[in-house]
């Protein structure tokens, strides 16, 4: 079968005249998943790098072209695949660009694969390679640490094989209310800025679960009343009514065994995050092997600053938002009114602000409109939905979390605590106040149901409680079947889809749901879970036309989606924005994702989606500066009076992503949405404390 690659290096030399550009070129291809089809069948990624690894022109690239970063992406491609060898080229790269090899090896993610055969053809090269033969030595370290804490791991696991996924929640809310609640709510009872809870606990109970998930008969996804009754006879009662019985024993034996898996999650997790990624994707340090013990030597302090910086300006925006809700509801009708019943007035005003800001995010930066889908393609209010998020947070971080830091304040005791709640939920409103809750979906939709109350709908919305409900949930049947199927796909976060479903039995988590960021939740549960939502590229296009709108406003003449000639720049694609203002014209690609959370995930994004949008404006720039050469229609449209030299032009890659602000991508510099926004908006100060005029009180204000 003829091998794709060798051609087309061939073409790429003939109308580039250079062997490095004809290579980088070659390997984008290879990087961007070309060729997709072979006639009319679908190209796999293996055949790809089959067919890459076995091409002949690798033969003729001097050394020094395994240096640039498009060959060291290509490079640490072959390390993360299984299916060919090429050994002597490896040696020859070794060889002749010993940093290239390094540097491919660690961003290949081989530091946690080391069961790969591409390991091996590491060992083979290692013996005539000193470099080589360190770094080995190096992934030996790794390679025991990582399986160290697998074993952990798995030994922690197999003391609650038998829970099921329902045991687990209630020993991860006893977990919560014990370790997480009493630390992250002193002295203020909830912040909703990115280190609002233990983040680390949250993601390793995340990955408990869904081991769990995986493990799981499907009798144990679909949740009854005597099914409940038994986790909670057997996990909660014995804690708080200690006896001496076998089943208080057990039951105490189960909540240290919980303890120890969490532990063990925790180190595995903080292991991969802490070291094994910032092996891989931290250009800033390099690990310095002591005998048996790795070492960790900072090499550029500048290079280490982003990860860090984009953490405090991700607080920052939240706060931005959260102050522009405040003035839009300073100046709106409802600031006047009650809302709900008057004890609840000022949580339920917050709650909405809260709402409102999450909506001019959304709206502003990611383009959403005023309805979403749901996964079953019904349409929801979305900030109705926002809404219904936010005060379900406001009632757990009332109702549940608040009585519970009152009663651990008096007690000191968090057991005693626990069961005053308990206690007084049952005696004063005959309402569930444990750990976790549940409900029927029918009973929900019907709780709901006056959180819908709009003018069209004076009495609520039965049918549109429903779509919200759907819209925050995870289906844990069907979860647990992606997950035991190995099927691809995301998995929801637990903030992300907080409701989550056995059957028709609904559970939250009121020590997760009171205290997550529901703006973050919110974004990724469009842009992330729901990227290939049907109108996400319409949430694209909105984003354009309100960016475009914004040039406007500040005198910029802007030319939205236009089209190169494609008998002259056929393969250059749509230009989202071109823009001109004082003679110099700017040519925008817009792209839209979600919120990250690693390093890696940040890595990912700068390799994949920032690096094609440098080399897409590559190509629009180009055919942006030959259209205005020629004169005629985009000049005039720009307002742009040529007379014989065409005007400086500057190509912008805008990400609704923080990530590698600043940083430039085949020469072309990124900047966040968010980021332009302000600017435009000339808001580069926050916009006025409105806390004043509307009544809130200053604590509350401070809980944003």
């Amino acid at each position: 079968m003829l091998n794709f690659y060798d051609p087309y290096f061939r073409q790429q030399l003939t109308a580039q005249a250079s062997l490095h550009a004809a290579a980088e070129a070659t390997a984008s291809a290879y990087l961007d998943g070309k060729p997709k089809l072979r006639g009319k069948y679908k190209v796999t990624s293996a055949e790809r790098d089959i067919d890459f690894w076995s091409s002949r022109f690798f033969e003729e690239l001097p050394s020094e072209v395994w240096g640039s970063d498009l060959m060291v992406l290509a490079l640490a491609r072959y390390f993360a695949q299984e299916r060919v060898a090429n050994v002597d080229l490896l040696a020859r790269i070794a060889t002749d660009s010993p940093s290239a090899l390094r540097n491919a090896v660690r961003y290949s993610g081989l530091v946690l694969c080391q069961h790969s055969p591409r390991r091996t053809d590491f060992d083979q090269i290692a013996g005539a390679h000193p470099e080589v033969a360190e770094l080995c030595k190096v992934l030996d370290v790794f390679e025991l640490a990582h399986r160290d804490r697998l074993t952990a791991l798995e030994h922690a696991r197999s003391a609650l094989r038998e829970l099921t996924p329902f045991d687990l929640l209630i020993h991860a809310s006893l977990h919560a209310f014990e370790h997480i609640l009493p630390h992250s709510l002193a002295p203020s009872p909830r912040s909703d800025g990115a280190a609002s809870a233990d983040e680390v606990t949250w993601h390793a109970i995340n990955d408990i679960l869904l081991w769990k998930l995986a493990t799981a008969p499907e009798s144990a996804l679909k949740l009854h009343e005597a099914d409940i009754g038994r986790s909670l006879g057997e996990h909660l009662a014995p804690l708080l009514s200690p006896s001496s019985t076998a089943q208080s024993v057990v039951a105490h034996e189960m909540r240290a065994a919980f303890g120890a898996l969490l532990e063990a999650q925790i180190e595995l997790n903080e292991f991969v995050s802490l070291s094994a990624d910032a092996f891989s994707y931290d250009d800033g340090i390099r690990f310095v092997r002591n005998g048996a013990v790795l070492e960790i030597e900072e090499m550029e302090p500048v290079a280490r600053a982003p990860w860090s910086r984009d953490g405090r300006k991700l607080a920052r925006l939240h706060e931005y938002w959260f102050y522009r809700a405040l003035d839009e509801f300073a100046g709106s009708e409802i600031a006047t009114h009650t809302i709900g019943r008057p004890e609840n007035h000022e949580a339920n005003r917050l709650a909405y602000i809260r709402a409102m800001r999450t909506r001019l995010q959304l709206t502003e930066v990611y383009g959403v409109a005023d309805t979403v889908t749901t996964d079953a393609g019904d349409s929801v209010d979305l900030f109705q939905a926002l809404l219904s998020l936010e005060l379900m947070s406001a009632f757990f971080l009332h109702d549940f979390i608040g009585e519970y830091v009152k009663h651990l304040d008096d007690s000191a005791d968090w057991v005693t605590a626990l069961e005053k709640l308990i206690v007084g939920g049952f005696g004063q409103t005959l309402e569930n106040r444990l750990p976790l809750t549940w409900s029927d979906r029918e009973a929900k939709i019907s709780r709901i149901t006056g959180w819908t109350v709009s003018s069209k709908t004076p009495q609520g919305s039965p049918r549109m409680a429903a779509r919200i409900l759907d819209f925050w949930t995870s289906d844990w049947a069907l979860l647990a079947a992606q997950v035991r199927n190995s099927q691809a796909g995301l998995r929801p976060e637990l903030f992300e889809r907080p409701i989550l479903k056995f059957g028709q039995r609904l559970v939250q988590l009121p020590w997760l749901v009171g205290m997550q960021n529901n703006s973050t939740a919110a974004i990724n549960n469009l842009r992330r879970l729901g990227a290939r939502r049907g109108e996400a590229r319409e949430e694209t296009q909105r984003i354009e036309t309100r960016l475009g709108t914004a040039l406007e406003a500040r005198g910029f003449k802007v030319m939205l989606n236009w089209h190169p000639p494609t008998e002259t720049h056929g393969n250059a694609g749509e230009v989202d924005l071109i823009c001109a203002r004082d003679g110099t014209v700017f040519v925008i690609e817009v792209k839209s994702t979600f919120v990250r959370k690693s390093q890696r995930d940040a890595w990912l994004h700068a390799t994949t989606t920032l690096r094609r949008a440098g080399q897409q404006l590559q190509r629009k720039v180009a055919a942006v500066l030959e259209a205005l050469a020629r004169g005629g229609e985009l000049a005039g449209c720009l307002g742009l009076e040529l007379t014989g030299s065409v005007p400086p032009i500057h190509g912008w890659i805008v990400d609704t992503s923080i990530e590698r602000d600043h940083e430039r991508f085949s020469g072309f510099l990124k900047l966040s949405l968010e980021e332009l926004l302000i600017a435009l908006r000339d808001d580069s100060e926050s916009p006025r404390l409105s806390w004043r005029p509307i009544g809130l009180s200053q604590a509350a204000i401070l809980a944003v």
